[in-house]
């Protein structure tokens, strides 16, 4: 792949819910955010954004309190040609937490089980250490209900990662090795 300059950076949302929410079950939550994220997506990118989305996936549960349903995951790349910075990533946070409330999410429980999950994952090298946010998400590598989706995309559009990691082929091998441990 070749290189890309800052505008072409790629921004990385993670998807998830297994509760139902005000738009029905998870499935169908996933569904029903895709055009408001769009809506805010452009909004705030203030220009068009060229959107690549996942297939939905099933998966189980990672910590958190026993007994909750699966989830369904997805991701989401956007590229864009606003450069990355520290105050939109925390501006555009914001907007994905207002979704996330839209559809019935509370924080009751750290990693619990919730209606809808939106997760900024990484914005090109940006690096962002909040309380808040942390870019490039801290665990995003290690997980694969974040991997599996993203690599369906990256079969058909390929895109960069963050630098210093490897490919997300080798990173989900590696979840799946140590699951089996």
């Amino acid at each position: 792949m070749e290189p890309l300059d800052s505008r072409g950076a790629a921004l990385v949302i993670g998807l998830g819910a297994n509760l139902p929410s005000p738009a029905g079950e998870p499935s169908e939550t996933l569904r029903a955010v895709r055009p408001q994220l769009e809506s805010l997506l452009s909004t705030w990118a203030g220009d068009a954004c060229l959107l690549h989305w996942s297939p939905l996936v099933r998966t189980a549960p990672v910590g958190g309190p026993p007994g909750q349903p699966d989830y369904v995951n997805a991701a989401l790349v956007v590229r864009l040609v606003r450069l990355p910075s520290h105050s939109a990533a925390l501006e555009l946070l914001q907007g994905l937490q207002q979704l996330e409330l839209a559809f019935g999410r509370q924080r009751l429980e750290h990693w619990g089980p919730r209606s809808l999950d939106l997760d900024l994952l990484w914005w090109g090298d940006l690096r962002v250490e909040e309380l808040e946010l942390q870019l490039p998400h801290p665990r995003w590598h290690q997980r694969a209900f974040v991997l599996a989706p993203l690599l369906a995309i990256e079969r058909k559009t390929p895109f960069p990662l963050p630098t210093g990691y490897p490919p997300l082929a080798a990173l989900l091998e590696a979840t799946q090795s140590h699951s089996a441990d």
